[in-house]
């Protein structure tokens, strides 16, 4: 009799876990994503930035490094890094992707020969 509850209550279980990854989401989790950092608190290119749920913008930590920062993260809060954002205003639709000055001249490069499967004898 104990083999046939614990059999139905690890079925249960079982079948339990896919229904409770296909639940609406909680009002909390939507409230996290609907707080957007404003432009003017996003820390600078190469610095980074502890951002606290639930406090104010002006009432957030200080820029800092991103050492600092991830270590001293709390568990209410994230960081943000500085290249983290695309900025809108810089990215045209007809742009190319330019590579970077050290990259120019690796795009004729051939590919070494390929060695034979076994040393010779």
């Amino acid at each position: 009799m104990k083999r046939v509850f614990a059999v139905l209550i690890v079925g249960f279980v079982a079948n339990a876990a896919p229904l409770m990854a296909q639940r609406a989401p909680q009002k909390d989790s939507a409230k996290k994503n609907e707080s957007a950092v404003p432009v003017e608190s996003r820390p600078p290119k190469g610095m980074c930035r502890i951002w606290l749920d639930g406090v104010p913008a002006a009432q957030q930590p200080a820029v800092t490094d991103c050492p600092t920062a991830i270590k001293n993260r709390p568990s209410n809060g994230k960081v943000l890094f500085g290249d983290d954002y695309a900025d809108s205003t810089k990215v045209k639709q007809g742009d190319k992707a330019k590579l970077p000055p050290g990259a120019k001249g690796f795009t004729g490069v051939k590919p070494p020969a390929i060695l034979p499967g076994r040393p010779p004898e």
